[in-house]
C-alpha cells in the first residue's frame, strides 16, 4: 500500500479542523497546498452540545469566507439572552445589531465539511488515526498511522505522510498527551450537561438563550435549534445521580417557567437523556521543550472551557483566523523553528478572545451555580447588576458575545458586580422569596406574575456581621477570578518543575539584583551631580 504525501494532515473533520482545512486552502501560495482532512466517521455527528455560535463566531466564519455553513440546516438568529430566576427576568440583548446562530450540531457540521471538501487542495478522507509517526524515532512527526475500510469492508492500515500535522480531534483527545508531553494537563470536570430535545416549547423570549437559576442545584441552559426543536441542558454536579429523570423532574423542573414542564416531562418520556462532561482545560503555550515536533493542537484538543457560554465553536473559529494569517508567513512547513515562533504568537494573539471567553465562562458557572453562601450573594448581586441595565448589561454581553473581548473589561465588571453584590446586603435585607411552583408563578414570558418579598434595611446590630460577611464575599470573589486570570497568563504547564524552578530562583535574585543596583547609584551616579541624598 502507497504511503500519500500532503502539505498538511489535519485529524478531526469537525469545528475547528474543517475550518482550518478551508482556511489554509485560501492562503496565496506559488503552489497549493495539499491538504488531507481525516475523520473517523463521515456519518452525520450527533451531540448535544456545539450548537450554539455567539456573534463573535458568526464574525469568524465570515472572515473565513464559510458563512454559507449557517445556512440551509434551519438555524435560528438568537438575539441575545434571558436570565430566569425565581420567577424573574432579565433581558439581555445583544449590541449594535449583533446575532448568533442555533442549530443542530450534526447539520453544521455536515455542511462545514461540505464546504471544507469543496475547498482547492483539501481532500477529505475517512478513516481512524491510531499513531503518530516519527522521523527515525526523534520527536519530529512526520505523519500519521490510519485505519481505513476497503470496499468489502475490510480494515487495513494506511500511513500518510506530511510537513505538518494538526490535530482537532475534541475533548476525548487521543493525542493530546503524546503530542504535548510532561506539559500536558488533564481536563478537569466538575459537572455534566444532562441534554434532551423540546418539541414546540414556550421560551421565555423568542429568538433568546435562556439561563435558568436554579437554587441548590446548577444552571439550566435552554435555546431554539430549530423551528420546532429546544435544546434543554440541565447541569448537574458530580456525583451524578443513581436516578437522573427523577432527580430533575423532581428537584429542578418546578423550579423552571411552567410553559416548559409539560414539553420537559414530554421529552424526557419519549427520548433518552444524554450528557456531556463540562470540561476545563487551560492552554499551555505548544512548541515548548519535550513536546513533539510539526505537530499542533487545535480546538478542544487544547483548551476547553464550560460551555454555559456557548463560547466553544467561537474560540475555534478565532483560532483559526489567527493562526491561518500567521501560517501565511511560513514558506515551509518543515521548518520547525519557524513553526515555533508561529506558535509563540498564536498563543498570545489568540489570547484577548480566548481568555475573555475561557475566564467569562467558568466565572458565571461558579456564580449560576453557586453552592456556598459567599456565592449566592455574589449570584443575587449578578442578577441585580443585570436588572439596572445600560452598561451594565451592554458590557457584560459584549464579553458573552465575544463583540468586545477584554480581559480588562472583564475583570471591571467581573468586580463591579462584587461591590455591588456587597452593596446589596448592606441596603437590602430580606426574607427569601418563595420558589416558583408548577401553578404559574413564572409565566410565559419569563416575568415574575406573583413572587414577592418584603425588603427592609438592615439595623445597625447587623452591620458588623455584615462587614465580615462583605469581606468574605470579595475574597470569594477574588478566588474565583483569580485562578482564572492565572490560568491564562500561565504560559507554561505546572509540571513543568524546571520553569518553576526558574522563575522561583529569578524572584529570589531580582531584589538583591536591585538592591545592587541602587548601591551603584548611590556611590556612583548621585556624587557625580551633586544629589547624594543618602548620606
Amino acid at each position: 500500500m502507497s504511503s500519500p504525501s500532503y502539505d498538511v494532515i489535519i485529524v478531526g473533520a469537525g469545528v475547528a479542523g474543517c475550518t482550518l482545512a478551508h482556511g489554509l486552502s485560501t492562503l496565496p501560495r506559488s503552489k497549493p497546498l495539499r491538504i488531507a482532512l481525516l475523520e473517523r466517521s463521515l456519518a452525520e455527528p450527533d451531540r448535544i452540545v456545539g450548537e450554539l455560535l455567539q456573534p463573535g463566531g458568526v464574525m469568524a466564519l465570515q472572515s473565513l469566507g464559510m458563512e454559507s455553513c449557517l445556512e440551509g440546516i434551519d438555524a435560528v438568529v438568537e438575539n441575545g439572552y434571558c436570565v430566569v430566576e425565581n420567577g424573574k427576568s432579565v433581558h439581555i440583548p445583544y449590541t449594535d445589531g449583533h446575532t448568533g446562530r442555533s442549530f443542530h450540531h450534526g447539520r453544521f457540521i455536515m455542511k462545514l465539511r461540505e464546504s471544507a471538501k469543496d475547498s482547492k487542495g483539501v481532500e477529505l478522507i475517512e478513516g481512524t488515526v491510531t499513531d503518530l509517526i516519527h522521523e527515525n524515532s526523534s520527536e519530529k512527526v512526520i505523519g500519521v498511522q490510519v485505519t481505513k475500510k476497503d470496499e468489502t469492508g475490510e480494515e487495513f492500515k494506511q500511513s500518510i505522510h506530511a510537513d505538518l500535522v494538526v490535530v482537532a480531534d475534541g475533548c476525548f483527545s487521543n493525542f493530546r498527551n503524546s503530542v504535548m508531553g510532561v506539559n500536558a494537563l488533564k481536563p478537569v470536570t466538575k459537572s455534566h450537561f444532562i441534554g434532551a430535545i423540546l418539541e414546540d416549547a414556550q421560551l421565555p423570549i423568542p429568538n433568546h438563550g435562556t439561563v435558568c437559576l436554579v437554587k441548590g442545584f446548577g444552571p439550566v441552559l435552554l435555546y431554539q435549534v430549530s423551528e420546532h426543536d429546544t435544546r434543554i441542558l440541565v447541569d448537574i454536579k458530580q456525583p451524578l445521580p443513581s436516578d437522573l429523570k427523577a432527580h430533575i423532574l423532581e428537584n429542578i423542573v418546578p423550579q423552571l417557567p411552567s410553559s416548559l414542564h409539560i414539553p420537559i416531562q414530554k421529552a424526557f418520556e419519549k427520548d433518552r437523556l444524554r450528557r456531556m462532561p463540562n470540561s476545563f482545560l487551560p492552554p499551555v503555550e505548544q512548541g515548548k521543550r519535550n513536546a513533539k515536533q510539526n505537530v499542533v493542537l487545535i480546538g478542544d484538543s487544547w483548551n476547553m472551557r464550560h460551555p454555559l457560554t456557548g463560547g466553544g465553536m467561537t474560540v475555534a473559529f478565532n483560532d483559526v483566523v489567527v493562526l491561518r494569517d500567521l501560517l501565511a508567513t511560513v514558506d515551509d512547513f518543515k521548518d520547525w523553528k519557524a513553526l515555533r515562533k508561529v506558535l509563540h504568537r498564536w498563543h498570545w494573539q489568540r489570547k484577548p478572545l480566548a481568555s475573555t471567553v475561557n475566564i467569562l465562562s467558568v466565572a458565571l458557572y461558579d456564580l449560576f451555580g453557586a453552592d456556598d453562601e459567599e456565592l449566592r450573594v455574589l449570584r443575587t448581586g449578578c442578577f441585580k447588576y443585570f436588572e439596572r441595565g445600560g452598561e451594565c448589561i451592554d458590557g457584560p454581553v459584549s464579553l458573552l458575545s465575544a463583540t468586545a473581548p477584554s480581559p480588562m473589561l472583564l475583570a471591571y465588571h467581573f468586580f463591579s458586580v462584587a461591590f455591588y453584590s456587597i452593596y446589596v446586603i448592606f441596603t437590602q435585607s430580606s426574607a427569601p422569596p418563595s420558589l416558583p411552583s408548577s401553578n404559574g408563578l413564572a409565566n410565559g414570558n419569563g416575568h415574575s406574575a406573583a413572587v414577592s418579598s418584603v425588603q427592609t434595611g438592615p439595623s445597625l446590630l447587623q452591620y458588623p456581621v455584615l462587614l465580615v460577611k462583605s469581606v468574605r464575599v470579595f475574597w470569594t470573589a477574588c478566588i474565583v477570578f483569580g485562578p482564572l486570570l492565572w490560568s491564562e497568563l500561565r504560559w507554561w504547564s505546572p509540571s513543568d518543575t524546571r520553569k518553576r524552578d526558574q522563575l522561583f530562583l529569578s524572584a529570589l535574585i531580582l531584589p538583591f539584583a536591585l538592591l545592587v543596583l541602587a548601591i551603584q547609584y548611590e556611590h556612583i551616579l548621585l556624587p557625580s551631580v551633586g544629589l547624594n541624598v543618602f548620606r
